[in-house]
């Protein structure tokens, strides 16, 4: 798989600490949720993610892969 973008979403608002701890991804704060967002370059990245997520007892709430728009085609 190649490198594909990720939306992560945990139930509840990260300490600066905890979202360093997903550097390179960003977060953003909804009213019940933080969602991580970025690149992941493999399959093993993303599990690794999912295992830091459980480890810290983060609960996860849903991971979800973004498709980017087609560009369009030059003629």
């Amino acid at each position: 798989m190649p490198d594909a973008s990720y939306e992560i979403r945990v139930r509840g608002r990260l300490s600066a600490s905890l979202n360093s701890a997903f550097d390179p991804l960003t977060a953003h704060v909804e009213p019940t949720e933080t969602v991580l967002c970025g690149r992941i370059e493999d399959q093993a990245a993303l599990h690794s993610y999912l295992e830091r997520i459980e480890a810290l007892g983060l609960e996860l709430l849903e991971v979800r892969r973004i498709t980017e728009a087609p560009r369009p085609r030059s003629e």
